[in-house]
């Protein structure tokens, strides 16, 4: 299949018409062969290198979560997430970044749905609890159903976004995930410091 058709296939447009339920499942596409050089070029950038710069960049720490699918792997889903950000306001759409070989991302895709909990700078444990591979994530976690789709709501949490999914596109070795925002709010009062990730460690802002 050429690059055209790959992209046909991956790219997915799920329109929200109604309850998160009717929503329809996305496909996790499998990780693709992709080379910006021939193969006896030099690559242009050093994977360490572009590592080590793009570090420099401070990020926010979310947990992207959705309810149980309801299919071989009961419970749901979640994984820390720093690539998140606020696409569009009219309509209202954000997006995260995912990696195609993501064993969580297909148990999101198969619910239609997701919940960005923004994390604040006391929950780096909770974002180290997701950010691992297997096992039940939501052990010991408080969490209630987000209103909208049903998608794990954090206890705790600076604020959540509960979306449908609206698009997926290819990104490279990860995929666009686009979410039209169905309900949205925050859990504390106040200036609450967020959580970031900086050079490889967790961090907060200061006044």
């Amino acid at each position: 299949m050429g690059h055209a058709g790959m992209a046909a296939t991956a790219v997915r447009y799920l329109r929200s018409v109604g309850a998160p339920t009717t929503a329809a499942p996305v496909e996790a596409m499998p990780r693709p062969e992709l080379r910006a050089v021939r193969d006896d070029d030099r690559a242009p950038v050093d994977h360490g290198e572009f590592r080590r710069v793009l570090s420099h960049f401070a990020s926010g720490v979310t947990v992207i979560t959705a309810p149980e699918a309801h299919d071989e792997e009961p419970g749901p889903a979640g994984f820390a997430c720093q690539s998140f950000v606020s696409l569009s306001l009219d309509p209202p759409l954000v997006a995260f970044m995912v990696g195609r070989t993501s064993t969580t991302w297909p148990r999101i895709a198969r619910t239609g749905v997701f919940c960005v909990n923004v994390l604040g700078a006391d929950q780096k444990e909770l974002c180290r609890a997701f950010a691992v591979s297997g096992g039940d994530k939501f052990a010991g976690v408080e969490w209630a159903a987000a209103p909208a789709t049903g998608a794990p709501l954090l206890a705790g949490v600076t604020a959540w976004v509960d979306c449908t999914i609206h698009a997926v596109h290819t990104g490279g070795d990860h995929l666009i995930v686009v979410g039209r925002v169905a309900a949205l709010g925050t859990q504390r009062h106040g200036a609450e410091a967020p959580l970031i990730f900086h050079q490889g460690r967790f961090g907060t802002v200061s006044g």
